[in-house]
């Protein structure tokens, strides 16, 4: 396994990290995602361990909780040997302090979330979502008592905004409470919204990017297809609604793209949408799931080895897409490009 440094912080992350998302599920979204229990989960752990992947994320809002419990279960008597990175913010009930990044609900989400993974500390916690409703100052005084109190050792953030997160930046910066030093993000071949403006600031910042739905929701398993019909047992018919769009024609033309270099590498349609990101500027981890063995053993096929410069390049030009402003329509301009050359 390969190790890189989360963002500008001297913590050690392995490229590939496994998410929890699948351990305990129930609900619409997650018991589409899987439902591992305490042995199963325990299993795929030892999995994960005997490869190097020692990173497990997890968050409140999983299952209600379930996912953390399971987690916890999984790794007791072993906690000196992972890493644990779990979310708080996003609603856990229906009461006005159940949601948010307040003091109260982050200080109650922390002790839940302890009590749940079976631990006394936390090595990165994430907020899960911005909350406009919170002024900065608080929240980051509070995880600044966290973290002085033991009970936190990172802090980053999933799902912000440039703004949102480079104000959150600053702040920590004038006071030395924590910086974020980690960014889970959605991005795939399918997404690369990130690109435009969270990686040049994760670049410049040193944020660390953990991707989330690294296989775009699912739709990069090799089971979707041009000309035929979503399979069966894709959990796409029933969880689609909840995650990010994509135009089928885009779809398609990347996993025609992929199905060549497949045949070039004897690698998967997974494997290779995989290893595309591990090549890509500021990511410190790819968060990979597993509803089962096979799964988790194929999606860690995907590091050891690289594609080319070639063949990322042919990655890059099918999965392109036109961009946004303010990039555009000055983007390819000379001008332009001296002032703002491409991330590479």
């Amino acid at each position: 396994m390969e190790y890189r440094r989360l963002g500008a912080s001297g913590l050690k992350v392995p490229a590939l990290s496994f998410g929890a998302g699948t351990f305990g599920g129930s609900g619409p979204l997650f018991s589409h995602w899987g439902n591992s229990g305490e042995t199963e989960a325990r299993r795929l752990v030892d999995i994960c361990l005997e490869a190097g992947v020692n990173l497990f994320d997890t968050a409140d809002v999983y299952s209600d909780g379930a996912s953390e419990e399971v987690l916890g279960a999984a790794i007791k008597g072993r906690r000196d040997q992972v890493l644990i990175s779990t979310k708080t913010s996003l609603p856990m009930g229906d009461g006005p302090n159940d949601a948010g990044s307040s003091r109260s609900r982050l200080i109650r989400a922390v002790e839940d979330a302890l009590r749940r993974l079976g631990t006394d500390y936390i090595d990165l916690l994430q907020l899960h979502a911005f909350d406009a409703g919170t002024p900065i100052d608080e929240v980051l005084s509070t995880l600044d008592v966290l973290v002085r109190d033991g009970k936190l050792r990172y802090v980053g953030v999933s799902n912000f905004s440039g703004w949102q997160l480079m104000k959150s930046l600053a702040l920590a910066d004038r006071h030395g409470w924590p910086r974020y030093v980690a960014n889970q993000v959605y991005y795939s071949l399918v997404g690369r919204d990130y690109e435009w403006e969270l990686m040049p600031l994760g670049l410049d910042q040193g944020v660390g990017a953990m991707v989330w739905s690294p296989l775009g929701w699912g739709r990069l398993t090799g089971k979707v297809r041009r000309g035929q019909p979503l399979p069966e047992g894709s959990r796409l018919h029933d969880t689609a609604s909840f995650g990010p769009p994509v135009e089928d024609e885009h779809l398609y033309r990347i996993v025609d793209a992929i199905d060549v270099i497949a045949r070039e590498t004897g690698k998967t349609v997974p494997q290779i949408a995989l290893n595309w990101l591990l090549q890509r500027p500021t990511v410190s981890s790819v968060i990979i799931g597993a509803r089962n063995e096979e799964q988790l053993r194929q999606n860690l096929g995907a590091i050891g080895w690289s594609l080319t410069p070639e063949q990322v390049a042919r990655l890059d030009a099918a999965s392109e897409v036109t961009a946004p402003y303010p990039y555009f329509p000055y983007r390819r301009q000379e001008g332009f490009a001296r002032l703002n050359p491409p991330v590479v």
